[in-house]
């Protein structure tokens, strides 16, 4: 079974209970993150939908996410909110969309558990304009060496669990995929971030 197929039963199996585990990020972040969005937006691992009640109803938003089960909890969400939500089944490190198709490339705490991280990232350059915004909140490995040390300890522990990693060293991922920073707030000591990057030519 290859790394990609076992993190999608593992997410397949807590689709059930994925809304109460998913408390890492606050409402009020989401909100802030999304509030100002409209054209054609692609988010990334869409889960059960704990964003899609926070989009503008100007948005016309495609939520991708290889776990069907998921998708499943995120389709009960759509039917009662308002604007354009289109939901498909798909693996962020293969989007099947054409170079340059959204406005903007949304993100929440999805990079912990794509196999390739960076074959994702590059995904993300690839879809977004030219002129567009990729929205992350992510966590990643702590700054601090002796927190990033214990990380590394304790990331076997939810890797095993739901396939997610604790450690990613996201900042790099984001620089070797060819992405630029142009905004980052710290929201919870250097673990958790709030990101918006700008579309890049990405390394050969």
């Amino acid at each position: 079974m290859s790394r990609t197929e076992d993190i999608k039963k593992r997410y397949d199996r807590v689709s059930g209970v994925f809304d109460m585990m998913d408390h890492m990020i606050k409402d009020k972040w989401r909100k802030d993150l999304l509030k100002d969005l409209d054209g054609s937006v692609l988010e990334i691992g869409v889960g059960t939908g704990a964003n899609l009640p926070f989009y503008p109803e100007t948005a016309e938003v495609t939520g991708i996410d290889f776990s069907r089960k998921m998708l499943k909890k995120a389709e009960e969400k759509t039917a009662s909110l308002p604007g354009s939500i289109t939901l498909r089944e798909m693996d962020a490190e293969n989007l099947d969309f054409p170079d340059d198709s959204f406005d903007y490339v949304v993100s929440t705490c999805v990079f912990c558990s794509v196999p390739d991280p960076v074959r994702g990232l590059r995904e993300i350059n690839r879809v977004v304009k030219p002129e567009g915004k990729v929205l992350l909140l992510e966590h990643m490995r702590s700054d601090t060496e002796w927190v990033g040390k214990m990380m590394d300890v304790l990331n076997p522990v939810g890797l095993h669990i739901v396939g997610a990693n604790i450690n990613r060293k996201t900042m790099a991922n984001i620089q070797k995929a060819g992405l630029r920073v142009e905004e980052e707030e710290l929201l919870f000591s250097t673990i958790m971030r709030k990101l918006v990057l700008t579309s890049g030519d990405g390394e050969s």
